[in-house]
Order: structure tokens, then C-alpha cells, then sequence
């Protein structure tokens, strides 16, 4: 599939079925999401974005300048595509066309292993502390945080432990099965989880 083309260094592991940490900033890292009506926008794009192309929300947080998400790779698109979708469409709805609301680029690390998974939530949730905006990654709302504290069901749906001991008890047939591989530029180590899509 067609791959846009990326800055001179960075190399992009797409259609490998792996985990993707990924950040798009706000243009010139203006604060564009600073109200809580456009950080409710950016998840109602991102659930309506991930039903519409297929991938698994493992993560998200929403800053008042940029965004991070641990999503899978879709099963009807490109990621970039869907990425593409996702901010257009809240750019479209906060600030209507003419004008620059996001960065032209984004972000992309593949997350290859658990430890990695966790490293990269772990630095999403704790973002908002960080940066002085709450005191525990439970005080912000637009986060997935929560979800993994109590199983608390947000606007997005984020694909976990708790999701999937959901779907058991409503008798529905796990959607994704974990599978070990290693890293492309790394044989022989221990591998990473990968969504099978079975």
C-alpha cells in the first residue's frame, strides 16, 4: 500500500500488525484543545474513526496541544488514512477550512513488546501530571486511564482486560488474539504482541 512519503531518518513499520504510539500536535503547538468541547470532540472522532476503519484503541490521552494514542493498525484503511480522517474531521468542526489547526506530520513509534506497551501508557497517563493539569492521572477526564483503574467505559472504547471479560460474560467471541513476534530489525528476541485479528 501506498506510504506518504516521511522525513529524511524515520522509518515507518506499517502492515506489520503491531502496536503504534502515536502524537499529532496542534499547529505551531498552539493550545487548540484547551476547552473541554474540543477535547470531547477529538474522542467522538476517535471512536467514530476507529469503528469506521477498524483498529483497537489500547490508549489515548488528549493535551491541550497535541495528542497520543496506542491504537492497532486498521483493517480497512492505512493508518495514515485513518489518522488523515480523524483530524480532518475535528478540524473541520472547531475551525471550519482555510485555516492550519494540526501539524502537517505525525508521530509513529511500533510498540514491539509489553514492557514497551506499558512504558508508553504509563507516559500518556501521567502527561497531564507532568505538565501541572491535575495531581493524579484519575482527574483527567480525557484519558484512558480510568478505564484501566476501574473499567469504567468512556466515549472511546479502549481494548483491554476489562473489554474483553466484557464481551466473555455477553458471550461474544474474543475479537483479538495476542500473538508473539519479533521485532523486523531485531531477530531472535522474545517478540512483541500482536494483534491476529481472530
Amino acid at each position: 500500500m501506498y506510504a506518504p512519503p516521511v522525513p529524511w531518518g524515520l522509518k515507518r513499520y506499517q502492515q506489520a500488525r503491531e502496536l503504534h504510539f502515536i502524537t499529532f500536535s496542534c499547529y505551531r503547538r498552539q493550545p487548540l484543545l484547551s476547552s473541554s468541547g474540543a477535547k470531547q470532540l477529538i474522542e467522538a472522532a476517535l471512536e467514530q474513526a476507529r469503528r469506521q476503519y477498524g483498529f483497537y484503541v489500547t490508549g489515548y490521552v488528549i493535551m491541550p496541544e497535541h495528542v497520543h494514542l496506542l491504537v492497532s493498525e486498521p483493517e480497512r484503511a492505512t493508518l495514515a488514512r485513518a489518522l488523515q480522517a480523524l483530524k480532518q474531521s475535528v478540524a473541520r468542526r472547531l475551525i471550519g477550512t482555510g485555516e492550519h489547526f494540526w501539524q502537517a506530520r505525525y508521530y509513529d513509534f511500533n510498540v514491539w513488546t509489553k514492557k514497551k506497551r506499558i512504558e508508553k501508557l504509563r507516559y500518556m497517563h501521567r502527561n497531564p501530571v507532568k505538565r501541572g493539569l491535575v495531581d493524579k492521572p484519575e482527574d483527567w477526564a480525557w484519558s484512558s486511564f480510568r478505564h484501566y483503574l476501574t473499567g469504567e467505559e468512556g466515549v472511546v472504547e479502549i481494548e483491554s482486560e476489562w473489554t474483553a471479560r466484557k464481551r466473555e460474560r455477553m458471550g461474544i467471541r474474543p475479537q483479538v488474539k495476542i500473538v508473539e513476534n519479533p521485532h523486523p530489525s531485531k531477530p531472535g528476541l522474545g517478540g512483541a504482541p500482536q494483534y491476529d485479528g481472530k
